[in-house]
């Protein structure tokens, strides 16, 4: 770059794994050379890892302890953050409209910003899809982020105390919770309630009964719970499930979500103040609208194998709202957080080729298999690649280890191996001398 030349613009649009997994490194090479100008956009100034949100939701984990803030991580990371909700884009001038912040007074925080760019990674991430069923958006609580898994959270205190200290006013359904899908997030929200609502009834709530008054019912529509491991680790956790008094309903689809019940197809009504949706992922509304970019039904952008969005060269597309197109397999790439971070990855080795002009290679996903904790009581997933020759069932301690290493390696992609030690090291000290579960 020759003295006097504008720097190349790179804006992320989402704060999630890929999205801030991506700022970051990008900042740590581009960045603090000076050889681009990084800016992440992210509607919320905290980021705590998607996977982790039914433990939030549970009360088994504190927010406080694991969210990063941006405007921090922006400051040592040598990129800029921009605070706010993506709400428009102009591709013709290359810049991307972000809406104004208020604060919880309605006082205004930022006002509306137009950001340009010479490249564009849209990383906004997915939420859950209700496939539009009446009554589920007003009714039923969708744990796509670290606020409505801290709102279902103290809800379920609540109604825990409201019922010790006034048992008289405690109605039928009060302390049952209803999920609604029987994937990862439905099945481990499942077994972590079950622990964590005993751990705070043990606090002296001696009012409640767990075996008598708590319930929890989980909704599948398809033919087994978490359909995407092998049928074995599904019958496993499914056993695992009613063996801790977890109400299973496979190939029950939900016909209507109401206040206190979800009513199926088949005419059930299952009572339940408490209603969580977990069924399904789709993309933010905004990008079927978005100055013209391809689409599929799922509010996906489509992107070629070079993840660069069909109709704009200059903009790139990872995580869920992406429809990338996977080598050999009639489906794209699956929504999950290893397909992120894969896709992160990819885009730091190729973005600066395009800096320089040069070609940029294919994205190849590497699908690693799946893991699913079910709390305390154990862990289950398949593991896939070459060096196993194929797929390999894991359940236990070793799958256990598995999984936290996931977020281990997200954590190693923001802070680096050092930070990351002595931050593990101060959770474990300080999980003494705190109670296990949120109580507040």
């Amino acid at each position: 770059m020759s003295v006097g030349e504008m720097p190349h613009r790179i804006v992320v649009v989402g704060g999630g794994a890929g999205g801030l997994e991506l700022a970051t490194r990008l900042g740590d090479t581009l960045g603090r050379r000076g050889r681009a100008r990084v800016t992440l956009i992210e509607r919320s100034r905290t980021h705590l890892w998607k996977p982790l949100l039914h433990e939030v939701a549970a009360g088994s984990m504190d927010v406080a302890q694991h969210e990063l803030d941006l405007i921090a991580q922006a400051h040592w990371h040598h990129f800029r953050f921009r605070f706010g909700a993506m709400c428009g884009l102009d591709r013709a001038r290359r810049e991307v409209k972000v809406d104004a912040t208020y604060d919880d007074e309605g006082a205004l925080i930022t006002p509306p910003q137009l950001v340009p760019y010479d490249t564009l990674v849209m990383a906004l991430g997915g939420r859950t899809n209700d496939f539009g069923t009446p009554g589920a958006r007003e009714h039923a609580i969708s744990l796509d982020t670290a606020e409505e898994a801290s709102r279902f959270n103290r809800r379920l205190v609540n109604a825990l105390i409201q019922a010790h200290t006034r048992p008289e006013e405690t109605h039928a359904a009060q302390l049952h919770v209803a999920i609604v899908g029987a994937g990862a997030t439905g099945v481990e929200l499942a077994a972590e309630l079950h622990r964590t609502t005993r751990a705070v009834i043990a606090f002296g709530l001696d009012g409640i009964d767990p075996t008598r008054d708590l319930r929890i019912t989980l909704i599948e529509a398809s033919d087994r719970i978490l359909p995407a491991l092998p049928p074995r680790l599904s019958a496993a956790s499914e056993k695992l499930l009613r063996g801790l008094s977890v109400e299973v309903l496979t190939g029950a689809r939900v016909r209507a979500v109401t206040a206190g019940k979800v009513a199926l197809a088949d005419g059930r009504d299952i009572a339940a103040e408490l209603i969580v949706w977990a069924a399904g992922v789709r993309a933010p509304e905004l990008l079927r609208e978005l100055d013209g970019l391809e689409t599929n039904a799922l509010n996906q952008l489509a992107v070629g194998p070079t993840l660069q969005t069909t109709r704009d060269t200059n903009i790139f597309a990872i995580g869920d709202c992406a429809a990338c197109p996977w080598s050999g397999h009639t489906k794209g790439v699956p929504p999950r957080a290893q397909a992120a971070h894969q896709q992160a990855l990819h885009l730091l080795r190729q973005l600066p080729r395009r800096l320089h002009g040069q070609a940029l290679a294919p994205f190849h996903y590497h699908d690693f298999g799946s893991l699913v904790s079910l709390g305390a009581y154990s862990t289950v997933g398949s593991l896939m690649g070459k060096l196993i020759g194929g797929q390999l069932t894991v359940e236990g301690t070793f799958a256990w280890l598995m999984y936290i290493s996931l977020y281990k390696r997200h954590e190693l992609a923001l802070h680096g191996f050092m930070k990351v030690a002595l931050d593990t090291l101060a959770r474990l000290i300080v999980r003494r001398t705190e109670p296990h579960v949120k109580l507040h």
